[in-house]
């Protein structure tokens, strides 16, 4: 209960790891993506309904970091002792309102991909998950602007004509071999 006094929200923390993803400490979200960035877990996750197309996202205009681009089905940062898979299923419930099927690990990998439009820094050790959706996606507006399910054909196509956040090829391309076991080779990616 609020007895009349402002209520601050605590900051959100992540977890810093060294190279080899083992965790070194913690750090405010903000700080840790302001340049040069600071080394921290995140996820990845891929979710390809029965037909084998990718679930998309576009993430939503009021985000501090990428808004208005698209980018894979749900990305994010676990917390402090939060594991990744634990962390991957809890935020695309909460952010597409779906809870994934089947959702496998499909490796990890490290990047550090400045964007240029907000200054800020993606210096990361993705976990990537790859599984299934089976129910139609219920977005957060304060999450996602929209949704878009494709095939590798249509991918290629809005990558020719839209904005994608500035990690989704290179966890696309390192998460591909798991993304092929979960749709089969006839989708294609």
């Amino acid at each position: 209960m609020s007895h009349g006094t402002a209520v601050s929200a605590d900051p959100i923390m992540l977890e810093l790891v060294d190279e080899d993803g083992r965790t070194i400490g913690t750090a405010e979200k903000l700080s840790a993506h302001q340049a040069p960035g600071r080394l921290h877990r995140a996820f990845s996750v891929f979710l390809f309904d029965t037909a084998g197309r990718l679930l998309l996202q576009r993430r939503a205009l009021g985000k501090y970091h990428s808004p208005g681009v698209w980018s894979n089905t749900c990305c994010g940062h676990p917390y402090p002792g939060e594991a990744p898979f634990l962390a991957a299923a809890r935020r695309t419930a909460e952010e597409l309102g779906v809870a994934p099927a089947l959702l496998r690990e499909a490796g990890t990998v490290r990047y550090n991909h400045p964007d240029p439009a907000s200054g800020l820094v993606e210096q990361e050790y993705n976990h990537l998950f790859a599984g299934l959706v089976r129910t139609s996606p219920r977005p957060d507006p304060a999450e996602v602007a929209d949704t878009a399910f494709v095939t590798p054909a249509e991918l290629a196509a809005l990558r020719d004509r839209g904005t994608f956040s500035a990690w989704f090829p290179t966890v696309l391309d390192a998460a591909r071999p798991a993304i092929r076991e979960t749709t089969g080779a006839a989708a294609g990616w």
